[in-house]
Formats: C-alpha cells, structure tokens, sequence
C-alpha cells in the first residue's frame, strides 16, 4: 500500500477513485465498515480504494488544549488498512489554511481534482470545511451537482453503545480493556522501543521487565495490572529463547512504581517462561484484560505475592485465550 504523505505526493496520473474519509484513530470496528465498503465499491469499479486521513489530528491544530491523546500512530492506521485491502493512504498535512476551506473548496480541489474520486463513503457525523460547516448533506448536496456518488454510512452500534474512538479511550481510562478490546475489533496495543527502568522491582525480584515509555499524547490504560501479549517487531536476532514476531504471554504493569518511588509512567511487560535481552529492541504490547488496580505494597515480600498470583492469573486467562 502507498502512503501519500501530502495532497503534492498524490499521482498526477490517479485514475477515478474511490475515497473514504476520516481521522481513522485507532481503526475501530465502525472505521472498519467504511473502509470495507470502500473496498467492496472500489472492486465493483475497478478503481483504487483511498483512505484520506489526517496527520497531525485537527484538534492539534484549530484546539490544542481538547487534543484527546491518540490510540495508534499513523504508521498503526497503515498498517491496519493495508489490511483491510486499501491501495492507497493519503495523510493530509491539516494546517489552519485547509481549515479555512469552504466545504465546496474542499470538495472540488481535493476530493474532485486531487482524488479523482468517483465514489465518497463517509459516517454519518462526518462534518468538513471551514468551521465544520459541511455535513453530509452538504456532501450529498456537493456530490449530486458534480456528478460524484456519496455514501453516507450509519455508525456501527452494538449492545446500547455507538462505536467511536471517544467511547474507547473511555474505556480504556477506566481500565476496560476488554470492552474497548470488543469496540476495536482486536486488542488495544501500544509500541515503543525497551528502554530501562528504574533498576528496581525487575531482574533482582525475579520479574525482569521490559519497559517502554510513551508521552502524553499516547493513549493508554488506566494504571493497573493486565495481562497480554508481547511481541518483538524488529527482525534483528535476539540474545535469548525468543524470537521476532512471534507472540507471548504477558503480565503487564501500566502506572509509576509506587513501592520504589519510581514516578515516571510507564508499561512494564513481565513475559512469562522466556529470558531474552530486550533493550532497545522495537516491540509491542497487546492488552488483554486488567487483573488488579496499582497498589502501593508495605514490603517487598508483599509484593512478590501479589506478583506471583498476577503473573498465575495471567496464564490462566491467556491460556483460555489460546484455545
């Protein structure tokens, strides 16, 4: 799949296309049902399928202070519409001068003479132009006077709950990864590079940790114990019994390290029955299910306690999950 990394890196020479649109974050269930019609209209035409999202996200632009911290990176969203079957990712540098684009500007210069797009798929709260003054009968209205044909979709809803990437970093704020899990799709995951900890809690306890540390901007589960998957992603071989891209059984701590003072906010990956040398290395860590809230223990003893019947539950559940 092709990633156009600008309205300029767009071919001059694109054929009629097929376009969804949407910041995708995450590429949950309800982002998976435009890009699958996407597809399905793309096949029948024999035209392109193009993903148009935005990069960075429009709230970083026009309301910095409402920015909702992201639940995958770009890379993240390519990776998981490439395979959906999309021929071609466009990430749209959003600036306050496209912002101040009339909805039909928007329209006629990037959906029309940039994309080319024969057919528009988009969700039915899909707002657009200056002031999000567009909206999908805007779009319709748009798509009927130049002769382009506009889908608007439903939003997936399921069990009384709307799917959408508010709903889950909502869940994942009160720790219900395996709801949000459901509302994605897949697992919620996050990947960075191993770096090291605090020295404590780790190695010396019996526990060594991979430790990854991501910003502000990152989703990620409220602080707790879960249990999960991880995965080296490099293909550099590995000093140890593991082995890239194949998955393990986790136990995964989100939080500070209260016991030992340690205030930095991090993913703590214990992998279960492997010894590798991880740091460094480029790897991702699936959530599965929370096992316990953080907890500030009295000793060190107690602690390995509580250790030992995470890591047990753990495989209980991870077991079940392999079965």
């Amino acid at each position: 799949m092709d990633i156009w990394h600008g309205l300029e890196e767009v071919p001059a020479d694109l054929g009629r296309s097929v376009v969804t649109i949407g910041v995708f974050d995450g590429v949950h269930r309800g982002h998976r049902a435009l890009i699958t019609e996407a597809r399905a209209a793309a096949n029948k035409h024999s035209a392109p399928c193009v993903v148009m999202t935005f990069d960075p996200h429009p709230l970083a632009v026009l309301r910095p202070d409402r920015m909702p911290p992201m639940l995958g990176s770009l890379a993240s969203r390519a990776d998981l519409a490439e395979d959906l079957g999309v021929d071609h990712m466009l990430a749209v540098r959003f600036t306050h001068e496209l912002a101040a684009q009339t909805p039909e500007e928007f329209f006629t210069q990037v959906l029309m003479e940039r994309l080319k797009a024969a057919t528009v798929i988009v969700g039915d709260n899909f707002t657009f132009g200056h002031r999000a003054s567009g909206t999908t009968e805007t779009l319709l209205e748009l798509g009927e006077r130049y002769g382009v044909e506009v889908r608007v979709l439903p939003l997936v809803a399921e069990d009384g709950t709307t799917i959408s990437s508010t709903v889950i970093r909502g869940l994942l704020t009160a720790g219900n990864v395996r709801r949000a899990n459901w509302a994605l799709g897949r697992n919620f995951s996050v990947a960075g590079e191993v770096c090291r900890g605090a020295g404590r809690g780790g190695r010396e306890l019996g526990y060594p940790t991979a430790n990854l540390y991501f910003p502000d901007t990152v989703a990620l589960p409220a602080d707790g114990v879960y249990c999960g998957w991880f995965t080296i992603l490099d293909d550099a071989p590995v000093a140890g019994d593991m082995r890239p891209h194949q998955r393990y059984m986790t136990a995964v701590s989100v939080g500070t390290n209260p016991t030992f003072g340690d205030e930095r906010r991090s993913v703590e990956a214990f992998v279960l029955d492997q010894e590798a040398d991880l740091y460094g290395r480029f790897c991702a860590v699936e959530f599965v299910e929370r096992l316990r809230g953080m907890v500030k223990f009295d000793s060190v003893d107690e602690l390995l306690d509580a250790m030992g019947r995470d890591v047990a539950r753990a495989r209980e559940i991870l077991a079940a999950e392999t079965l």
